[in-house]
């Protein structure tokens, strides 16, 4: 089995800023990676709907960082559980765990990717054309080629360079549209 990955709605950074939101499952894993900032919450709910997917069906939700435009309305999805860089989230359970190589499902994973800032993960997906990794390792496609609000950028380039080691066939950028490396 292989995962299936949706983009919900794509991010923008400029004068406005939403998050770029992605669906992923595989099996009975319905996961939403960086549920932040959109113009409205119909830019979510409604590519959902149209896969015919309620809100509380949704099983988990990563954050790739703290920062709000990956993570405001993480609030959309009660049933879920939260992944962040060490802990899963549910209720009021914090189960402390490191992220890296922790699997979802057989075909998602997550991988620590420091540099956005010190505690970025990225999420993988074996899927059917190959590797798909939703990160915040580029904001998009055409740039910027340094981040400019980077915690750390010898990091963020080493972190690129250990995703890409991996051949991923398609990334899902903070801010943008997906893109073959």
């Amino acid at each position: 089995m292989t995962a299936i990955v949706n983009v919900l709605t794509t991010g923008y950074a400029g004068e406005k800023v939403a998050g770029t939101v992605t669906l992923i499952r595989d099996g009975d894993l319905i996961a939403v990676v960086d549920p932040g900032m959109v113009a409205h919450r119909g830019l979510i709910l409604d590519p959902l709907a149209e896969l015919g997917i309620a809100p509380e069906a949704v099983t988990d939700v990563v954050f790739s960082h703290h920062h709000p435009d990956h993570t405001l309305n993480a609030a959309l999805f009660t049933e879920a559980r939260f992944h962040d860089h060490w802990a899963v989230y549910r209720d009021d359970e914090w189960t402390d765990r490191d992220a890296d190589g922790f699997e979802l499902s057989p075909s998602v994973r997550l991988m620590r990717t420091p540099g956005h800032t010190a505690e970025d993960i990225t999420t993988l997906a074996d899927t059917d054309d190959g590797l798909v990794a939703a990160t915040h390792l580029w904001w998009t496609a055409e740039g910027p080629e340094e981040d400019p609000l980077a915690a750390d950028l010898s990091a963020l380039r080493t972190s690129r360079e250990s995703l890409l080691a991996l051949g991923p066939t398609l990334i899902i950028p903070g801010h943008g549209g997906p893109f073959r490396p």
